[in-house]
């Protein structure tokens, strides 16, 4: 098969879209497929590289952070893609890129399937200060985008029931997105772990909370800040890896708080880098409920750690409770397995070994045979 993947966020931006992105490629690939890419350049300058078509685009940042948008409507990099003549169309974004998907798709006669990556009516904020308005506008826009398909594939359960809520009809499958489980198994000794954890300044025998992730107001770490500020007085770290257009604020919000000594920010991470961090951690936590699957929260349960993670329908069938974590509902909830694991630190290493297990359920193999077995569907339906 040839398959053409679209998406507006350029392969060197750092988010739960790229990462799906490229690892569907790897995967399709590692079956015998052709796969390339249309996605945006970083600057106006269209261009061809190798399996990548990258259109010309502008700054849209204030619009959302990091945001691009195409420079022209009629983009004659599109007729490139043409040429290639690919068996299938996997849009992977609702804006700029989509319009070229669904112009390949339907001039050649192929099936175009969309995944929906994001819970829009959680980021509203940044361009719409009415909540309400915001969520009718995203219902609208979700359903015409999703009309224009021939299949949605949702990463969870709860983006295909928001997208029931929606009025979608078309035909929706959950499909959780793969990781390189691989990259999450290779283990750093412990005398390394530990110069590690040193050198970032967390205190020996202190019980480590990691958050990785990008900074941003919907990832709502304020929530973690003040948990912690409960917990100063008790041998407990918070590290978070990552930064982001809300970074800043975080940082003034934990010296408010008097934090210094209690959580710890690395800044921004080299991606080849990330997998090492998770390892300096002993307890996995996230206090978003803005996630549709949250491909952070399965590289930490592939890199062998517990988690305790605000209670989201994204964790299904990620968190099990007292099997390899907790969901909790409310600061007492957080508080009361924290007590539990500083407690019990043996019950740590029986989750770890269960959440590496809950882990291979999600390797891109696994991802890329079930996208294939849609796309073969798809195209059968459509001769």
């Amino acid at each position: 098969m040839r398959v053409l993947l679209t998406t507006d966020w350029n392969p060197t931006s750092v988010n739960g879209v790229v990462t799906s992105v490229n690892n569907l490629k790897s995967g399709l690939e590692a079956r015998g497929h052709q796969v390339r890419v249309l996605t945006l350049s970083n600057t106006s300058h269209s261009y061809i590289d190798e399996d990548y078509y990258y259109m010309g685009s502008s700054n849209a940042r204030i619009i959302y952070p990091g945001l691009r948008v195409r420079t022209t409507l009629s983009h004659p990099i599109v007729k490139e893609v043409l040429k290639w003549n690919p068996d299938i169309v996997h849009s992977n974004c609702e804006f700029s890129t989509f319009y070229p998907a669904m112009k390949v798709a339907h001039q050649l006669h192929v099936p175009l399937v969309h995944t929906y990556h994001t819970v829009y009516e959680d980021y509203t904020h940044y361009f719409c200060p009415s909540a309400r308005l915001g969520r009718f506008a995203v219902q609208h826009f979700s359903k015409f985008i999703a009309g224009i398909t021939d299949c949605v594939i949702t990463p969870t359960e709860k983006v295909k029931q928001l997208l029931l809520d929606y009025h979608v009809t078309q035909k929706l499958v959950v499909i959780p997105t793969g990781i390189s489980c691989s990259k999450f198994h290779k283990k750093i000794s412990t005398e390394e772990r530990n110069a590690k954890r040193k050198a970032l300044g967390i205190p020996s025998g202190n019980l480590v909370l990691l958050f990785v992730g990008r900074l941003s107001k919907e990832k709502n770490c304020e929530e973690l800040l003040r948990f912690m500020s409960v917990l100063r007085d008790k041998p407990v770290t918070l590290l978070i890896v990552g930064d982001g257009p809300y970074g800043d604020e975080l940082r003034k919000e934990a010296a408010s708080l008097n934090l210094s000594e209690n959580v710890i920010f690395t800044g921004m991470i080299s991606p080849d880098e990330v997998s090492e961090y998770y390892q300096l951690g002993d307890l996995f936590t996230n206090a978003s409920t803005s996630e549709t699957q949250g491909l952070t929260y399965i590289e930490a349960i592939s890199s062998g750690l517990p988690l305790l993670c605000r209670a989201d329908s994204c964790l299904d069938g990620v968190v099990y409770e007292n099997e390899n974590g907790w969901e909790y509902h409310s600061e007492d909830e957080f508080m009361e397995k924290i007590c539990l694991c500083l407690e019990q630190p043996e019950l740590l290493a029986s989750f770890r070994k269960r959440s590496l297990e809950i882990g291979e359920d999600f390797s891109v193999p696994v991802f890329a045979r079930k996208v294939e077995e849609l796309y073969l569907d798809l195209i059968g339906d459509n001769t």
